[in-house]
């Protein structure tokens, strides 16, 4: 990323391959920006006997796959050549790891999945879902076999801060590195509207289109060229047919904010989008990092860029 822009990551290892390869990109990125990283495990809370028959110490029995998490985090780092700061620490894994990215100062949360064939690591309720719900940290979904690339990005547009806070971070990935980016803007429009009413369809569309223009705009003012396309479907399989069809290196998709208990559930298309999705995901929520865009567009200079339509 820019220099200015996520020099100090934290990685959520729970000694699992998906976790460490997650920390060695991460590692790769840090090396390359002179940033720093952080290394977080978390012991659940538990509610229960401590008491167990044949053993003398229950407590170390607990935290020993934690701590071992943490002593193949530290080989990891260190095979990279990136120093690697520990927290060893007890709780509710999502409350644990957003308070301490809040408290410490991260920039970004990166966390490790299976990918696509276990689902279940980032459905509802998982960590890795309570983690994007819960705080207001971008997090990096890192797929396990995927590696973190800049070159081709794809980012969803749908009117909302939070969709604006991802297109300002793509545009500065854009002057940063000259990457390729795909604005995509879908128009949820179901099948069966047309035969019950054309017009509310094609009012459907003209939204999309309008998400589209607003976000060329900013575009053109941050003089980045950005291929911008609108589209008529489902829209998590869309982002991720276009995601697969173009090769694409990384998706950035903004999350809703959300409050009382439902902060810890993230949007269906953004769940669904890391659930199938062919490359690392960064998602934004829509308070901080939005609140940078501001009222008068991201930046403030000319470009090129051009819309094509919904096919």
């Amino acid at each position: 990323m820019s220099n200015s822009t996520f020099r100090k990551i934290l990685v959520a290892v729970d000694g699992s391959p998906a976790s460490l390869h997650a920390l060695k990109q991460t590692c790769r990125l840090v090396r390359a920006e002179r940033g720093s990283v952080g290394a977080v495990s978390v012991v659940p809370p538990h509610d229960g006997e401590l008491r167990l028959v044949g053993v003398n110490n229950v407590i170390e029995l607990m935290h020993a796959p934690a701590k071992k998490a943490l002593t193949d985090a530290v080989t990891v780092a260190e095979s990279e050549g990136v120093f690697l700061r520990t927290h060893f620490l007890q709780g509710e894994p999502h409350e644990v790891i957003v308070s301490l990215a809040e408290e410490d100062g991260y920039d970004l949360i990166a966390v490790g999945v299976k990918g696509q064939s276990v689902c279940e690591t980032v459905l509802m309720g998982s960590t890795t879902a309570r983690v994007i719900g819960f705080g207001d940290t971008p997090v990096l979904v890192i797929p396990m076999e995927k590696e973190l690339n800049w070159q081709r990005i794809l980012v969803p547009v749908d009117g909302s801060a939070s969709s604006q806070a991802a297109a300002r971070l793509a545009f500065e990935l854009v002057q940063a590195y000259g990457s390729q980016v795909l604005m995509v803007s879908v128009a949820d429009v179901p099948p069966h509207l047309y035969g019950i009413s054309a017009g509310a369809a094609e009012k459907m569309i003209s939204l999309a289109r309008g998400h589209m223009e607003r976000i060329l705009s900013e575009a053109q003012s941050c003089d980045v060229e950005a291929e911008c396309v609108v589209r008529e479907g489902e829209p998590a399989k869309i982002l991720v047919e276009l995601a697969n069809q173009r090769s694409t290196d990384l998706i950035i998709i903004g999350s809703h904010g959300r409050t009382g208990l439902t902060r810890l559930l993230m949007g269906s298309v953004t769940e669904r989008v890391i659930k199938a999705s062919p490359c690392p995901i960064l998602v934004v929520r829509d308070s901080t990092a939005a609140a940078a865009v501001g009222e008068v567009g991201i930046c403030s200079r000319p470009s090129t860029s051009q819309v094509k339509g919904v096919s």
